[in-house]
């Protein structure tokens, strides 16, 4: 039995060891989840989060040491401290080592009040903390409770990372202003001027801030069976579990402070509707500060138009901050929005755990408004914004797509990323005779470059026939289509073929069979021919068909394309040092 001489006789559903964060969150998530008896040993005068303690009335001894931790039946385990027993269902092991031989990233200036650890007490003091654990968080909060005024400095930190009470108690002291959070900045040097610590984060975010105290939290260990005094039937019981990281030395019963509530209770009260833990996206998103600053950090331009042809399609203008918004029609530019931003679907998105606080970076061919606010035709490059034309991919088993279902929650006025350059080589270039007949075969959203690219055409008075040949699903993915009909009304040289392929009563054909079909010349009176004729292709590679060369021949992919069918006709394909007149989009 250890220290004391009687059994206990009442039974405990859950004894934790240590007032740590992660330790106050399971015994709150225990009690909220309904269990009856739990009760926080705690070796010192208080826990690390005094606050959680009544209105959680949680049950804390103080003052008590565990000396040991044994199994009692098949049932239950005994836990002897230096004044009680207790009997009890499950254990947790929640104290953490100060890792005394940890020391901060850089120099510091020999200061008393540059501090690494436990510093204090504080009061009505100017503190910067650094660090990014619960550990930061638990001291963040002791000197925001005697009345400083603190700054956390946790770049790099990950919020979903936290305990659960943590996490809690790092919203609230944002949202209550209790204390200013950096999550991208942290000091890269400091200096003493007349004796006070001077940050410099090396930023353009954050300016040099002086302070009257400097604290570093430093990393923590997880405590080992040996640290409680643990038998071995104890530890191979399952019942004793630890918070810390796995590892090849630690216990199997043990996992990280915000996943261990929930392991627990799966393994050992299975009388409890436990949910699961939610995803780290879920719980990073509670935190809007953090949010805030990655937004702040990252996107660079304002979308001011978001106009659905219909749920999954629309067209999306964008403003940037600063910089040129001049491109040649048929060019493209990328777009990005954060792994931290939310999905409009619930597809499992294993990339944003891993990447949370970076870029999706997509690129999309610039569109065109095609008409002003006058009904004259447009000239983008008098805008200062871009326009795209984009549609809402769906995840499948083998890819579940990143950028666009975030896109689906935007609205006018939210912030985005858009990349500094214009690029491609897609462009009116290669057309030099204004009599040549100029064709696009497009797909979907493909459409996209050469709405801005048969403006221009017209604009600069072209006069050989111009085709536009679109083929999508139905009828309602044309979002264009009332534009198109609008210049085909003004213009007698221009013609557009939209082909939806699943319209009910709509016979089904693809842009390969105009050529097959030969409808230039019997539905146009256009004839094609190599000499004369640019055909411009954007979409699905299928459609394309983009062959690969094999020591200097062409091998085209077993479906046949309009690459095929025109290379059998005498086109050639338009190379970077080698002009031809098929000319297609190498970005998608």
């Amino acid at each position: 039995m250890g220290a004391n001489d009687t059994t206990p006789t009442t039974v405990y559903d859950l004894i934790v060891i240590g007032g740590s964060a992660g330790g106050l969150s399971v015994a709150i998530s225990s009690l909220r989840s309904g269990l009856q008896r739990v009760r926080v040993l705690e070796s010192a005068s208080k826990v690390a989060l005094p606050d959680l303690i009544g209105p959680n009335q949680l049950d804390v001894g103080f003052g008590e040491t565990v000396t040991s931790i044994d199994v009692l039946g098949d049932a239950h385990l005994v836990v002897d401290t230096n004044r009680l027993s207790y009997r009890t269902r499950a254990v947790l092991v929640a104290d953490r080592h100060v890792d005394t031989d940890w020391t901060p990233p850089i120099s510091l200036p020999d200061s008393p009040r540059i501090h690494i650890g436990a510093a204090g007490p504080f009061a009505d003091e100017d503190v910067l903390l650094v660090g990014l654990s619960d550990h930061a968080v638990e001291l963040c909060a002791q000197f925001a409770d005697t009345g400083n005024r603190v700054v956390l400095a946790a770049s790099g930190l990950d919020p979903s990372l936290l305990s659960p009470a943590g996490a809690s108690v790092l919203r609230k002291l944002e949202r209550e202003r209790q204390a200013t959070l950096l999550y991208r900045s942290t000091p890269k040097q400091f200096t003493l001027v007349d004796g006070f610590p001077m940050a410099d984060f090396g930023d353009r975010r954050t300016p040099d801030l002086q302070f009257d105290q400097v604290v570093f939290a430093p990393g923590r260990s997880m405590f080992r069976p040996g640290d409680v005094g643990a038998s071995d039937a104890a530890i191979d019981s399952g019942r004793l579990w630890f918070i810390g990281d796995p590892d090849v030395d630690a216990p199997a019963t043990t996992a990280p402070g915000w996943q261990v509530g929930v392991a627990m209770a799966e393994a050992l009260f299975p009388e409890l509707d436990v949910e699961p833990v939610a995803s780290g996206l879920t719980r990073r998103t509670k935190h809007t500060g953090a949010i805030e600053e990655l937004r702040q950090e990252h996107y660079n331009a304002t979308i001011t138009a978001f106009e659905p042809t219909h749920s999954d399609l629309w067209v999306l203008r964008v403003r940037p901050d600063h910089g040129d918004t001049s491109y040649l029609p048929g060019q493209y530019a990328s777009l990005g929005l954060g792994f931290w931003e939310e999905r409009i679907d619930d597809a499992p998105d294993p990339e944003a755990e891993q990447r949370w606080d970076k870029l999706i970076r997509r690129s999309y061919s610039i569109s065109s408004r095609m008409f002003d606010e006058h009904g004259y035709l447009t000239d983008d490059n008098g805008l200062d914004q871009l326009e795209f034309f984009i549609v809402l991919v769906p995840p499948t088993e083998d890819n579940t797509p990143a950028l666009t279902p975030r896109l689906a929650l935007k609205q006018v006025g939210d912030r985005i990323y858009l990349g500094p350059k214009v690029a491609g080589r897609y462009t009116l270039k290669p057309v030099t005779d204004p009599k040549a007949e100029i064709v696009f075969f497009s797909t979907g959203t493909g459409e996209a470059p050469h709405n801005g690219m048969i403006v221009e055409l017209l604009r600069k008075g072209h006069t050989g026939p111009i085709i536009s040949a679109v083929t999508v699903r139905e009828s309602k993915d044309l979002g264009y289509e009332q534009k198109h009909r609008e210049l085909e009304s003004r213009y007698p040289n221009y013609h557009y073929l939209p082909m939806p392929t699943r319209e009910p009563g709509v016979p089904k054909r693809y842009l390969q069979d105009l050529i097959r079909d030969d409808d230039f010349s019997s539905r146009l009176g256009v004839t094609l021919s190599p000499e004369t004729t640019h055909v411009f292709l954007c979409g699905n590679p299928a459609m394309i068909g983009i062959p690969e060369d094999e020591d200097g021949e062409l091998k085209f992919p077993d479906t046949v394309g309009v690459v095929q069918l025109l290379s059998e006709r005498g086109f050639t394909v338009d190379r970077r040092h080698a002009p031809g007149n098929i000319h297609f989009e190498e970005y998608w």
